[in-house]
């Protein structure tokens, strides 16, 4: 395989370096909101980097190693852990981990960290004009999640200035969720089990390091910020609704809660 311009090569890696930072930052964050002292939110933030890292190099390792590139297995090594990195990115969006993200971090955060995605696809653009990636998986074909990285700017900052309420925001997560599960699908009906593009269109560069990063850092730090964000929605609304008894003004405040 190709290894495609520099701007890939370590785009890929530097996406999830930046993915992994922001991690931190919302750990320390989260936990210094929530009462704890300095060096114990640092502690925790590091711990959760750390282990981010691990996992990172894990994935690195076994690319490294080949397996990865056996599609003609049954299962195909690459699918599976496809299918454990989504599951993982659910599981931990319901621990207590999340939790303390949840009550630490505002709306608006969770919603704006996916902006990310905007530099991603942007990478990948590239990537499909290098021939590293097939056409199909880029916004000059039939990925769209440019416009999730684009309007994350957009309704984080709408949010953060309480032009917009929970409703925006649930309206951007479903789109944006959405957006994401027609990469994802786009992505394995490329690869060489379904061949759906054609044999020239084949996806196997996330086979490879470090572009197995995109699925198993990228793609999975979406999912979990989407599943972060309906969280965050059902617990203002819990919050908005204990809270009828108030005044309208208080109902305000929590309905745009950010």
């Amino acid at each position: 395989m190709a290894r495609g311009s520099a701007l890939v090569f370590w785009g890929i890696p530097s996406l999830a370096a930046l993915i992994v930072g922001l991690l931190a930052l919302a750990v320390a964050v989260a936990e210094r909101k929530l009462g704890q002292t300095r060096r114990v939110a640092l502690r925790r933030a590091v711990l959760s980097a750390l282990l981010a890292l691990g996992w990172a190099s894990f994935t690195l390792w076994l690319a490294q190693s080949g397996v990865l590139a056996h599609f003609e297995w049954r299962p195909p090594p690459i699918l599976l852990l496809l299918v454990f990195t989504l599951a993982g990115a659910v599981a931990l969006s319901r621990s207590r981990f999340a939790d303390r993200l949840l009550l630490g971090l505002p709306l608006w955060a969770l919603v704006g960290f996916q902006a990310f995605r905007l530099p991603v696809e942007l990478v990948l653009h590239r990537a499909a004009l290098d021939g590293t990636m097939p056409s199909e998986m880029s916004f000059s074909g039939y990925n769209f999640d440019i416009l999730s990285g684009l309007s994350a700017l957009l309704v984080g900052s709408a949010l953060a200035f309480g032009w917009l309420g929970r409703r925006a925001a649930l309206i951007w997560n479903i789109g944006s969720l959405l957006l994401l599960c027609n990469i994802i699908g786009i992505s394995l009906a490329a690869s060489p089990i379904f061949h759906a593009f054609g044999p020239g269109h084949l996806n196997v560069w996330v086979a490879f390091p470090p572009y197995v990063l995109l699925p198993t850092v990228l793609v999975a730090a979406a999912l979990f910020g989407h599943a972060l964000v309906f969280r965050k929605l059902r617990t203002l609304r819990g919050q908005l609704l204990n809270a009828s008894g108030t005044g309208s003004a208080d109902r305000r405040r929590l309905d745009t809660a950010c």
